[in-house]
């Protein structure tokens, strides 16, 4: 089997710079395609951790303007990664989140930022990189998506391009006044380019002009295609469904490893599953959390967003409480959802614990010490917090939309007697629905021989990159000898 090459642009990776399950992917994805014969070299913004985790750098092209200023092409080693790096400190160099500002608002500059990430892409699949001539290129989102506008309006190499999108909703919407800025030809801005309800839109112009489209679960695939969950790029996913695909995302298990996982008070497998306990304890310790074994123990790991259903958490606190639960949350988002969680910490302490942010060791210990990870979102394209749920033990419970659709088996009564159910999957949108999940919990959990039997049937469910890389691997050569042929 031929070695083939793929070029994936994306604005974040994993461990270098991550604000969600995108740069969880970007990082895992490489090394699961490796053993498949594909080779990925991952093209990033010059981040400042990015830049200081760079190893072995070279120059292997450089601009005298781009987008405003010099910047260079560098090639390396990164967080484990084969990495190209945009190094355009007027662009990148900047403190804090990669695409927002300290108050909260956009960079002002994210059109350009990311049109040259893109415009650097497309001159590497070109072939002005020494060394890289890659057989496809694979952005990931909009921040990437201006590199498939780009090659297929130039001129010059044109490998196959596949843009896969890990969430409809962050589309990249920009004033039509930037197109020559971008380097656009006045073609472009068409319905079948780059324009987008009067304005220029980026990760419309991917899913328009890509030869193959991806998302991160095959539900999503579907829903993204009818008007209630397609963000007004529905018709045109429509109209491409032929091309359009979803491949489950897995996550890296060598990361989330319970049986060797460095952030846990007491490592476990399926195999000495009563050492599982004893991270609960410590769990409710490190949380202010009363040390009580019979508490329905709920975790939530998850951005703070009425996407993630996280105000139907807020108005169902009295119903859990009332069932004696309790909830060790970790996130960060909307004010509003934030203030009434730490609100209700403060009105329930020892009953309701809120950590504003994030912190990777706490999400290992939430993962290894709940009964229970909740994840209630109004949509989901794949989720990952749910398949660290299935591999630590914690049940997870979640929605019926997307990727937590295509990844839980509902342990409902049927199920149970046919010795299936990975979870407890509720409808999406619904504090009631929620709320009778949670009675199902606490039902269930009762039986402690199907509440173990679910969480061992979880823990063996296969979440490694394994499967999906065959997939992206099969997709990728059936492009390239397509483009070859």
């Amino acid at each position: 089997m031929s070695t083939l090459s793929v070029l994936a642009v994306a604005s974040e990776a994993y461990p270098l710079v991550k604000t969600g399950g995108l740069g969880d992917v970007v990082g895992a994805l490489p090394a699961a395609l490796a053993h498949e014969g594909i080779r990925t070299t991952t093209m990033l913004p010059g981040y400042a951790a990015v830049l200081d985790a760079l190893r072995d750098a070279t120059i292997v092209h450089s601009y005298d303007y781009l987008q405003g200023a010099p910047a260079h092409v560098l090639a390396g080693r990164a967080g484990g990664l084969d990495v190209l790096v945009l190094d355009a400190p007027h662009l990148y160099a900047r403190s804090g989140n990669p695409y927002v500002a300290a108050d909260g608002t956009d960079w002002p500059d994210n059109a350009q930022r990311f049109a040259a990430l893109g415009a650097a892409a497309a001159d590497v699949a070109r072939g002005v990189a020494a060394g890289c001539t890659p057989d496809i290129v694979h952005a990931h989102d909009w921040q990437a998506a201006m590199a498939i506008a780009l090659l297929h309006y130039g001129e010059g190499r044109r490998p196959g391009t596949v843009m896969t999108v890990h969430n409809l909703a962050f589309q990249g919407k920009f004033a039509p006044s930037l197109l020559a800025e971008l380097g656009l030809p006045a073609r472009a801005f068409a319905a079948d380019g780059v324009e987008y309800y009067g304005d220029i839109g980026y990760l419309k112009a991917g899913l328009a002009l890509a030869d193959r489209i991806t998302t991160v679960s095959p539900t999503y695939a579907a829903e993204i295609r009818a008007v209630e969950h397609g963000m007004g790029l529905d018709g045109l996913l429509r109209h491409r469904r032929g091309i359009v695909s979803g491949i489950l995302n897995g996550i890296d298990t060598a990361i989330w490893n319970p049986t060797r996982d460095p952030h846990l008070a007491a490592t476990y497998d399926n195999r000495r599953l009563a050492r599982r306990p004893a991270n609960r304890v410590a769990l409710q310790h490190r949380m202010k959390l009363h040390a009580d074994a019979d508490a329905l123990l709920i975790g939530v790991v998850s951005r703070l967003t009425w996407q993630k259903g996280m105000d139907l958490l807020v108005e169902s606190l009295p119903a859990l409480l009332a069932h004696g639960a309790q909830l060790a949350l970790l996130g960060s988002g909307e004010f509003g959802i934030e203030e009434a969680l730490t609100a209700a910490a403060q009105e329930h302490p020892g009953r309701v614990a809120v950590e504003i942010g994030y912190d990777e060791p706490l999400a290992h210990q939430v993962q290894g010490g709940v009964d229970v990870l909740m994840v209630p979102s109004r949509f989901e394209p794949c989720g990952l917090t749910q398949l660290c749920a299935l591999r630590y033990g914690a049940v997870p419970l979640v929605a019926r939309v997307g990727g937590l659709a295509d990844t839980i088996v509902d342990a409902n009564e049927m199920a149970l007697a046919s010795g299936a159910g990975t979870g407890l999957v509720c409808e999406a949108g619904s504090a009631g629905a929620l709320q009778a999940a949670v009675e199902r919990a606490v039902a269930l959990r009762r039986d402690a021989t199907a509440w173990r039997q679910v969480q061992l049937r979880g823990m063996k469910t296969d979440v490694t990159w394994a499967r999906p890389a065959r997939h992206y691997a099969a997709l990728f050569r059936t492009l390239a000898a397509e483009r070859a042929g």
